[in-house]
């Protein structure tokens, strides 16, 4: 299908919804906006704005997905950044057209039957659509270069570790000059969808000495400063000679934060694009048919050499079944371009592109929605 002529995007953010549409005229874009897969990307758009809501984790990659659907298809995509939990009651209310959540529905709290009734009694799925690093990121004069593991990051949170220059970390970083300075950590003190991912790593990379879970951090008793959001702990570890913490790649990138790189077993792997792709690609799918729940014991536990572990998804929550033909072909087209979305700037966001492996499978549950 022929990309439609349009005009550059335009961001307006109202009442805490991002819309991002197209406007202007041809000769301020290029064909594509500058992201060339929408240039031979064949997309049946829909005639109706997109609605969302959820996870504050991913807004900045729907920005991203935004932009790239207002300039092939025209259309806008209304974005709410409110939380997971309030994404998917607005979903299952039938308020939005699709949840964005950092954790999949739970059947537990009756979130799938409550989703298949507002599908018109058709299942839900959850389509990983973003996935996110977090950095161990730190603040050590002189020390560029630092390798860390699950053992270790869990034994500063627990009290157990508290110099830089610790036997332990010394045999993680043969041959490097590391000073006697205290080990400061800093975590979240709020709710959050990254503590609970990180902690999920820990017990998973520690075979289960690490025993903290859920979206509150449960460190050893007096151990480190809690911080509210990603900006404060990361501002707290920028300004804070010996500190250590666990925030999204964006944060530690935008600060010039160190990054520690991880050894799972195999050597130290750096965060890289490339090393996050590995650990997406590796992902067992836990969830039935196109319904792509993430099992992320598979990447938090992957120990291949050149995987980096520490790795958070959301989902887009939406109908298999049960929207009206024009809502379906415009989520079908929102969701089928967000998957094809500028690498450079998913990247510039602090998140990783689909690998190809991954993407295949969920185009083909998108392809799937009727």
């Amino acid at each position: 299908m022929t990309i439609k002529r349009h005009s550059a995007a335009s961001a307006v953010l109202t009442a805490g919804a991002l819309v991002l549409a197209g406007c202007g005229t041809d000769q301020n874009v290029p064909p594509g906006g500058g992201n060339p897969a929408l240039q031979s990307l064949q997309v049946e758009c829909g005639t109706k704005s997109v609605s969302g809501e959820g996870s504050s984790a991913q807004k900045n990659a729907v920005d991203v997905f935004a932009r790239d659907y207002g300039l092939k298809c025209e259309e806008n995509v209304n974005y709410t950044k409110s939380g997971s939990g309030k994404g998917v009651a607005a979903f299952t209310a039938g308020q939005v057209d699709f949840g964005g959540s950092d954790s999949p529905l739970s059947e537990e709290k009756g979130e799938v039957a409550e989703a298949a009734q507002r599908c018109g009694g058709n299942p839900a799925w959850n389509l990983p659509m973003v996935f996110g690093p977090v950095a161990i990121a730190y603040n050590l004069e002189g020390v560029t270069d630092l390798t860390l593991n699950a053992d270790v990051i869990a034994k500063i949170y627990q009290g157990q570790i508290t110099k830089w220059d610790d036997p332990a970390i010394q045999a993680l970083n043969p041959g490097a000059q590391l000073p006697a300075t205290d080990i400061v950590p800093f975590f979240r003190s709020d709710e959050s969808g990254t503590t609970e991912n990180f902690q999920k790593y820990l017990a998973t990379a520690t075979g289960g000495s690490w025993t903290g879970k859920g979206k509150t951090f449960q460190g050893g008793p007096g151990v480190g400063q809690g911080r509210e959001g990603s900006d404060q702990v990361s501002q707290s570890v920028k300004a804070t000679p010996g500190a250590l913490t666990y925030v999204e790649w964006s944060f530690a990138k935008n600060l010039g934060l160190g990054q520690a790189k991880i050894d799972s077993g195999a050597g130290p792997v750096e965060l890289t694009t490339e090393n996050v792709a590995k650990a997406i690609e590796s992902a067992e799918i836990e969830g039935e048919g196109h319904d792509l729940r993430v099992r992320l014991e598979s990447i938090y536990g992957n120990e291949q050499p050149g995987v980096y572990p520490i790795v958070l998804n959301t989902y887009e929550i939406v109908c298999s079944k049960g929207y009206d033909p024009e809502t379906a072909k415009s989520v079908k087209a929102f969701l089928t371009v967000a998957a094809h979305a500028d690498p450079e700037q998913l990247q510039a966001s602090g998140y990783v592109p689909l690998p190809d492996g991954f993407k295949s499978k969920v185009l083909e549950a998108v392809n799937a929605i009727s």
